[in-house]
């Protein structure tokens, strides 16, 4: 199975959070409990454990944090590529953290793919949103089995928006020619410089018409019972009114979603880290050392200025 490699090397982390979890459950335990109670929860950390295990079904977990670019789509292609070389389709389930409010096109199709090739291996995929997925974000959120939003998340917006700004009229009058040539009727259909055209714009307004389609279309392959043409203005809604229009399928915030999921299951977060270049290591390394100097040198100096103080204070009255 080969990986895609983004253009900076990574490096994958599997992190059990049933076992974290469980740590730190254990360190109140210990803090505050009697003996008595501390094997007592050890007998049940022993149950849950053979409980998992008889269920057999493993949940893994991803984080997906989109901005304009859709830039984490670099991670996630791998990940998706890492659960699907070693869970079992069918079997076990894939638990996504979206949050994004949408961004670029080919970004969010880019992003949405690889979601889809969890859908089509034969994995339940859930998404969970917390704070938002609107545009490209919602077109992620919909190929899931189901949707898990909180009461307040933000979804929807399936629309499509473009602003081009010209400053045609500004270079006219500072007696600037601008000069653009293309091959093919339509290579440029508007221009942040050029003076636009009714035919330009109405082949620029065609094209966002069809992205838009293409949107709506994508949607209703995955949600079929979404009331479509209702839905597909460019609004977004809230969590309860999401709900009532099918929107998701579920509300309750992510962390209630997964610790319901802990308590049967054995869950495993999968992330992604952009291995730190040389100069970036380096870096972290002299703002350590200066976070470590500086306070040390503040501390010196106040100490210094208060036994000045001090001897000056003595000098003027020798009764202290």
């Amino acid at each position: 199975m080969l990986f895609h490699l983004p253009k900076l090397p990574s490096e994958m982390n599997i992190t059990h959070l049933n076992a974290r979890l469980n740590e730190q459950r254990k360190k109140i335990v210990q803090a505050t409990a009697s003996k008595l109670e501390l094997l007592q929860f050890n007998q049940q950390l022993a149950k849950e454990a053979k409980a998992r295990k008889k269920s057999g079904q493993k949940i893994y977990v991803i984080d997906f944090n989109g901005d304009v670019k859709a830039s984490a789509v670099a991670q996630l292609r791998e990940e998706v590529t890492l659960v699907l070389a070693s869970a079992k389709a069918g079997q076990d389930r894939v638990v996504v953290r979206l949050e994004s409010p949408g961004g670029m096109v080919h970004g969010y199709g880019l992003a949405a793919a690889q979601l889809v090739r969890l859908r089509d291996a034969g994995f339940h995929v859930t998404i969970t949103v917390d704070k938002v997925a609107a545009s490209g974000g919602y077109m992620m959120a919909c190929i899931a089995n189901e949707i898990v939003a909180a009461p307040f998340a933000i979804l929807g917006s399936i629309g499509v928006v473009a602003q081009v700004p010209n400053f045609n009229r500004l270079l006219r009058e500072n007696h600037v020619d601008f000069e653009l040539y293309t091959a093919g009727q339509y290579k440029r259909t508007v221009t942040m410089f050029g003076e636009n055209t009714k035919e330009g714009k109405a082949k620029f307004e065609e094209e966002l018409q069809q992205t838009h389609q293409l949107f709506k279309h994508f949607v209703e392959k995955y949600r079929p019972k979404l009331n479509i043409d209702k839905v597909a203005t460019g609004e977004h809604w809230y969590g309860q009114d999401a709900l009532d229009l099918n929107l998701v399928d579920q509300l309750q915030t992510s962390d209630a979603f997964v610790l319901e999921l802990l308590q049967q299951h054995d869950v495993y977060l999968i992330g992604t880290r952009r291995k730190p270049t040389l100069g970036e290591k380096l870096g972290f390394q002299a703002a350590q050392i200066t976070d470590q100097l500086i306070p040390s040198m503040l501390d010196k100096m106040i100490d210094y200025a208060a036994r000045a103080n001090q001897s000056l204070v003595q000098m003027r009255d020798p009764k202290l």
